[in-house]
């Protein structure tokens, strides 16, 4: 796939696991029922069989779908289990490792914070995303760089993707939209909710109902 087709792919909710937990693969199931255009496997802990095991099974369950699986860091581990690709923050390998292992179809999105300089390198490095925020206050990472949403405004000249995190509701959310993003990531809006499908649904449908990225 062209870098500018697998570009023009990602839009929609980003839905992003916060395992480990033992209900990872129905909890992901539902998600992707609701709406989630791609998944990202986020899991911190050195459980190395256990993290295998899970990536394979959401790899399988996102290809059932027709969604890309994104794992969060470890580019050995996307290589392994086939992974749409990888997401990369300031203290993970560069993009360049990372093309290199996984090849030129995979998706590699990286974090740029509050920084549009970062974002104009990540960019040029060959980002197939940019990853801003966060926007709101955040549970998953309650002491994280905050954003304005200008920024997205400001790297619509970078031509790329933009993700907008950190704090997004369905209330909130479509601000963001407005603004430029054209990916929601979101943890514990869907993957702390009672009905997670029923969340999920609740962040895609923004996308039918606000303007869309400038």
């Amino acid at each position: 796939m062209h870098a500018a087709q697998r570009r023009r792919l990602i839009r929609g909710l980003y839905a992003i696991t916060d395992g480990p937990r033992a209900d990872l693969q129905a909890i992901a199931e539902a998600a992707l029922s609701g709406g989630a255009g791609m998944l990202q496997y986020r899991d911190k802990t050195a459980d190395l069989a256990r993290r295998r095991a899970e990536a394979t099974a959401l790899q399988a369950l996102c290809r059932t779908h027709g969604v890309p699986l994104i794992i969060n860091d470890d580019v050995a581990l996307a290589a392994v289990v086939g992974a749409a690709g990888v997401h990369l923050g300031e203290l993970d390998v560069d993009i360049a490792t990372a093309r290199a292992r996984l090849g030129p179809d995979a998706i590699i999105g990286a974090s740029c914070y509050d920084s549009l300089q970062r974002a104009r390198q990540l960019a040029a490095a060959g980002a197939d995303y940019l990853a801003f925020g966060a926007f709101f206050p955040s549970p998953t990472k309650p002491h994280a760089r905050r954003a304005a949403p200008s920024l997205l405004r400001e790297a619509a000249v970078l031509g790329l993707p933009r993700v907008a995190i950190g704090g997004i509701t369905p209330d909130n959310g479509g601000a963001l939209i407005d603004a430029g993003a054209d990916l929601l990531a979101v943890v514990s809006g869907v993957f702390g909710a009672t009905d997670v499908r029923a969340a999920a649904h609740r962040y895609a449908i923004l996308f039918k109902s606000t303007r869309g990225p400038s």
